[in-house]
Order: C-alpha cells, then structure tokens, then sequence
C-alpha cells in the first residue's frame, strides 16, 4: 500500500509538471488565472479520485497506474495512445498560445463553465470507477474480469470515455480559448477509434461481451452513438 501511494503521488505530480510546461510556457506568463484554475480543478478532481481508490480499490487503483503507449500489449493500441498523448498536449498548448497572442474572448463566465465541465468529467469517471472495478489503463482482460452492465454502463458501453469528452472539452474553454477547441475533434476520434478496436478485442476475449454489445446499442451518448 505505502508503495503504490508513493507510486500514485509521483504520477500527479509528474502529470501536474508535464502540464503545467504545456499551459505557462506558451503562455509565457505565470499572471494566467484560467490556468492556475484549470490545474487545481483538474488535479483536486485526480486526488479526490485517488483518494477513494487507494481506500477503497487499490487493486483498480494499480491498474489505473499501468497506462500509456509503453503499457499497451496490442500495437494499434500503442499508436493511439501516442497520438492521444500529442493531442492532449495540444489541448492545453493551443489554448495557451491563443492567451499570450490574444487571438479570442472569452467571458469569465465561460472558463468557469469550462471548469464545471471538467468537473464533471472526473464525477462521471468516479461513478465508473465505482461500478467497474476492472477499469485498466490499458486494454486487457484480467483474471475472474466478467461483463459489467449496471449503473451506467447500462447506458453506454463506454462511459469512462464520454466523461473524458466532458473534461476535454472543458479543458480550453477553461484556459480562455476558443481556437483551443480544434483539438478536441481529432481526440474525439482517436478516442473513437480506441473503443472500437477495445471493443473487438474484448469480443474475442471476454466472455458474454459479444452479448452486451446486442444488448447496449450505444457506445458514448444515449441516443446519438
């Protein structure tokens, strides 16, 4: 326990680091209120998440830990997660360079909401997290995994993910961006293009998934897809 504690903590903060250059240093300034409000939303909802874990599902907690293009077995899997890596970067970059070269408005208002989303991201994750105790960072069947179909995967087949396009979307409209936004396309279909490969795989591999899939019709949004 002592150990993986040690191992989350390094990782938010490596993670706080590695955002915090992507956000400041294009915006060449540290007077950036929208950035030090978008960071402390983003890494209180991660501590408050690995808070619960660490308590409640450290096993979960640990697959969580083991993450990234070095970690994924499956190669098409390698080459989304480096491309989803480039682009979260971008995510924060763009919006930063839109602050120091002025190039749109937005309204305080409106960061604040990107926030909320943010929020929200991390409240939908937590309730997956809740639910799916076999939630890796990598694509993988574990020992004993089964199907899980309550709570909100009885919704969506990947509601991990659409909490994720909640904070991505919130993410430049927190750093006072609109051009920011441009990224959020191209990590939507990476995201697109993960689930669906997850999702031949896990039919080959876990047993009643093929079921579920029949069962639950839509991957991110009720309705929509």
């Amino acid at each position: 326990m002592p150990k993986l504690f040690t191992k989350a903590i390094i990782g938010l903060l490596s993670l706080a680091l590695t955002m915090s250059v992507a956000i400041f240093l294009p915006a060449w300034t540290l007077d950036y209120w929208q950035g030090w409000a978008c960071l402390a939303v983003f890494f209180g909802s991660s501590a408050v998440v690995t808070v619960y874990l660490m308590k409640r599902d450290p096993a979960l907690l640990e697959r969580r830990l083991k993450a990234g293009a070095s970690a994924e077995k499956e190669k098409s899997q390698k080459r989304i997660q480096s491309l989803t890596r480039i682009l979260f970067l971008s995510l924060l970059a763009l919006p930063a360079l839109d602050h120091r070269f002025g190039w749109s408005r937005v309204p305080a208002i409106a960061s604040i909401g990107g926030d909320a989303l943010i929020a929200i991201g991390f409240a939908i994750i937590f309730f997956v997290f809740k639910e799916n105790t076999y939630t890796s960072g990598v694509i993988e069947v574990a020992d004993g995994q089964r199907v899980i179909s309550t709570g909100p995967y009885a919704l969506v087949r990947h509601p991990m993910y659409s909490g994720a396009l909640f904070m991505l979307a919130g993410i430049p409209v927190a750093l006072g961006s609109w051009w920011g936004l441009l990224p959020v396309v191209p990590m939507a279909a990476a995201i697109a293009w993960r689930l669906i490969d997850e999702e031949k795989f896990l039919s080959a591999n876990l047993p009643g998934y093929s079921e579920y899939l029949r069962k639950v019709r839509y991957r991110l949004a009720p309705l929509v897809w």
